[in-house]
């Protein structure tokens, strides 16, 4: 059997939440194929007391309860042990989905697909012991300012934009050059029939057949979205470039 050309290890309180959503369209289409591989593990396994302990109080006094370190530190270790061999953490890192992490956009996506694999850590409760990221040298990478439940979500959001990116995934791979975020803009608007739609019709450049004046059209819509709902992209973008407001202004 052909070795997958990515791999993601799942460690989690909730097994029975995966594969979910990566099992269907694409991303389950390519699992399937074998283009990718998905190994969950569940962490209360790593538990030795009769009840499965994999929580307690927070040292120190304050509410909810944090993952031990002794049960994640066992579940992690079991798991990269079960690696490719001659992995480490350049090939194949440990992720721990946090909202104080390093926000998940399309350049980390593009990163975590040259990797050969990644191991996902999903916390629960109010997060996990602090020493387990510091000795397995662990990467925290958040979704977004905002909170969840637990990180089995999150996880899943985050493999589905690397496995897309992986060769074979996507039916015409060109079409990955021109969505959101590759080149540092929002993605242009998208038409299709019919052709007059409640009063709507699609634009007139778009039914011109002009090659030229199309891709003009569509650079001239993303760098219009962009600025007007991105302000943060649109300065990104603007400074590499080498554009201002009044060059991109000209431009359109």
């Amino acid at each position: 059997m052909t070795e997958p050309l990515w791999q993601a290890q799942i460690l989690t309180l909730y097994p029975e939440m995966f594969p979910g959503p990566l099992g269907h369209s694409l991303a389950g289409k390519a699992l399937d194929q074998g283009l990718w591989r998905m190994d969950v593990m569940n962490i209360r396994d790593h538990a030795h007391d009769k009840h499965h302990t994999v929580d307690d109080t927070p040292a120190g006094g304050g509410p909810g309860m944090v993952m031990r370190a002794d049960v994640l530190g066992e579940a992690i270790d079991v798991a990269l042990a079960d690696r490719p061999e001659n992995m480490d953490g350049e090939d194949w890192p440990v992720v721990y989905l946090s909202p104080r992490g390093r926000a998940l956009d399309q350049e980390l996506a593009r990163e975590l697909a040259g990797k050969k694999g990644i191991t996902l850590v999903c916390g629960r409760f109010e997060g996990i012991d602090e020493r387990v990221l510091e000795a397995r040298n662990i990467q925290e990478v958040s979704l977004g300012d905002f909170v969840l439940s637990g990180g089995e979500l999150a996880a899943m959001a985050l493999m589905d934009s690397v496995v897309r990116l992986i060769p074979g995934v996507i039916g015409q791979p060109e079409t990955l050059n021109e969505e959101s975020f590759e080149a540092g803009l929002l993605e242009y608007p998208h038409y299709t029939r019919p052709k007059v739609w409640e009063g709507r019709e699609i634009p007139e450049v778009l039914q011109s057949g002009h090659h030229g004046r199309i891709r003009a059209w569509r650079q001239e819509q993303s760098e219009r979205l962009t600025r007007e709902r991105r302000p943060d992209l649109w300065k990104e973008y603007l400074h590499r470039s080498g554009k201002n407001d009044m060059d991109a202004a000209e431009d359109d």
